[in-house]
């Protein structure tokens, strides 16, 4: 069956004009107080993936940049910037350099946050050459490892009882799909959650018990239990078993020697 011919995905990206500028105040402070240039900053969590509760928290993640002294020094320096977490904002941030380690060792986490539909802050050339640089590091192995691995452990610890806590089905649901993303072979998962279910899942039942899955969570508490959503728990079921056959992956190809004049050309125009 044709997915586009049954009901869409439900989906939402709420971000009020108030938090957007509490968000956008945090960063200009970031700035001026660690004498940093924030190059990036988007939503990672469930208000990126688009199933938030009305009580989620906000998931802001940056890249940024120091002046090029900072890159000079013998002795390592912290290269992360966190801010205390609050009733609201969870703000944390990577230095360039580690960014771009993290890239070159495909960091599935680092993928997801070049791919956000909610993006607060960028500087566009460097988000351009870094998003074209991005696909030949991506590595299907790595991905599907950490996909299937945080599926698996949500699916264990939260899935098991009558009664689940409705987020937990998302938090088993979003990396099973993106792992099939990967082993059908469509290279790096979006991060939405609803352009993965649109993709992949095409039985009009399933995707109606879905949708009132994602109805009830986008409506509820963070910490909202109810009962097993059967269509959807025989689904996990299915996947998790098949979850054990390894595809012949191509293996990335990307250019370090790329990485290493991005990190100079953006240090020196600091």
């Amino acid at each position: 069956m044709d997915g586009n011919t049954i009901n869409p995905v439900h989906f939402a990206h709420p971000i009020a004009p108030a938090i957007r500028e509490r968000v956008m105040g945090a960063l200009a402070m970031i700035e001026a107080r660690h004498d940093v240039r924030v190059l990036f900053a988007c939503e990672s969590g469930s208000r990126g993936w688009g199933f938030a509760s009305p009580d989620s928290d906000y998931d802001v993640r940056f890249v940024y940049v120091h002046r090029p002294d900072w890159y000079l020094r013998v002795a390592s320096q912290r290269d992360v910037i966190e801010l205390p977490i609050d009733d609201e904002l969870d703000i944390s941030g990577w230095e360039l350099r580690k960014a771009l380690q993290l890239l070159a060792r495909a960091n599935p986490t680092l993928f997801e946050w070049l791919d956000s539909p909610v993006v607060y802050r960028a500087e566009a050339n460097w988000v351009m050459q870094v998003r074209a640089l991005a696909p030949a590091f991506f590595s299907p192995r790595k991905a599907r490892w950490h996909y299937l691995a945080m599926a698996r452990k949500n699916h264990r610890e939260h899935l098991r009882g009558e009664t689940v806590r409705l987020k937990k089905y998302l938090y088993v649901l979003r990396p099973l799909l993106a792992a099939q993303w990967v082993d059908e072979g469509r290279g790096m998962p979006p991060m939405r959650f609803a352009e993965l279910a649109e993709a992949l899942l095409d039985d009009t039942a399933l995707r109606t018990e879905l949708n009132r899955l994602l109805a009830l969570k986008m409506a509820a508490g963070e910490a909202e239990y109810g009962p097993r959503f059967p269509l959807i728990h025989d689904w996990i079921e299915m996947r998790l078993a098949r979850a054990g056959d390894l595809p012949d992956f191509h293996q990335p190809e990307g250019d370090m020697a790329a990485l290493d004049d991005l990190l100079l050309r953006t240090v020196l125009q600091r």
